[in-house]
């Protein structure tokens, strides 16, 4: 059993407010194994992204580190990270004594519904499975989780946890589509999946970034737990034990018949 920390925080566009409500929040982590953050935990969304970019070595990822550290909890952030002209989307990965175990930059960007992430975000290219807290965990951000060919390239890669990170902007149905989307995902694959937020944070931005909606999701599809829309942290356990069960009753990964290559 491995117990999780959903952290559901509204995001500030400064760092400094954001790096001391992720302590805050570790703090309240009730002796987690795993703490997973936000999208973007660094800063909101905005032209300045790439002046507040940071390398993983820079003081937001230095100071989640010293977090992780004290509390004997490995964390999962979204960050900015320089990239030339553009910066790079950051899923960064701390076991618990702080060490940098993965970076996943960001392969999807989102340019729909009227947004252009790929003028301010380069993509990354690497699918990235991560060994954090006795799991194996898919690193998923935001649009990503559209894209069911990269959470089954993940399972591939031994993934037994989704950890999706976003910055989900609110519109006509997208809440809808998010549900919808982290419960196909881990339906498909038989895959605990633990989805993280932005809690809406009106007080400090009107870009419509962040609806909450955090939740854990089952092998089977139910879900466990929903933060709904207030800020919040949420301890909840995922049990390797039911992936098995489920995959007992429903061998949906050995039944695949396209894109599997066979002897």
């Amino acid at each position: 059993m491995t117990r999780i920390a959903l952290c559901q925080i509204p995001v500030s566009p400064d760092p400094t407010a954001n790096l001391k409500r992720a302590r805050e929040a570790l703090a309240r982590a009730e002796d987690a194994d795993l703490a997973i953050f936000p999208e973007a935990t660094l800063t909101r969304y905005g032209r300045n992204v790439t002046e507040l970019a940071e390398p993983l070595d820079g003081p937001f990822v230095t100071g989640l580190a010293e977090a992780a550290r004290r509390h004997g909890t490995a964390v999962i952030a979204g960050v900015f990270e320089p990239g030339g002209n553009r910066v790079h989307n950051t899923a960064v990965a701390l076991d618990a004594t702080g060490a940098v175990k993965a970076a996943y930059r960001k392969i999807h960007l989102f340019d729909s519904f009227g947004a252009k992430e790929s003028e301010l975000v380069a993509p990354g290219s690497e699918p990235t499975v991560v060994d954090l807290a006795g799991l194996r965990v898919g690193l998923v951000t935001c649009y990503d989780v559209r894209f069911p060919e990269l959470a089954r390239a993940l399972v591939d890669q031994g993934a037994d946890l989704f950890a999706v990170i976003a910055a989900w902007a609110s519109g006509p149905l997208k809440e809808d589509h998010w549900i919808t989307l982290v419960r196909a995902r881990a339906l498909e694959n038989t895959v605990w999946t633990a989805a993280v937020g932005q809690a809406p944070n009106p007080a400090e931005s009107t870009d419509g970034f962040g609806v909450g909606r955090s939740m854990l999701v089952d092998p089977l599809g139910v879900v466990r737990a929903d933060l709904g829309t207030s800020p919040g942290v949420q301890v909840v356990e995922v049990d390797q034990e039911a992936t098995a069960a489920a995959r007992a009753s429903l061998p949906c990964l050995e039944h695949r018949v396209l894109g599997v290559k066979r002897s």
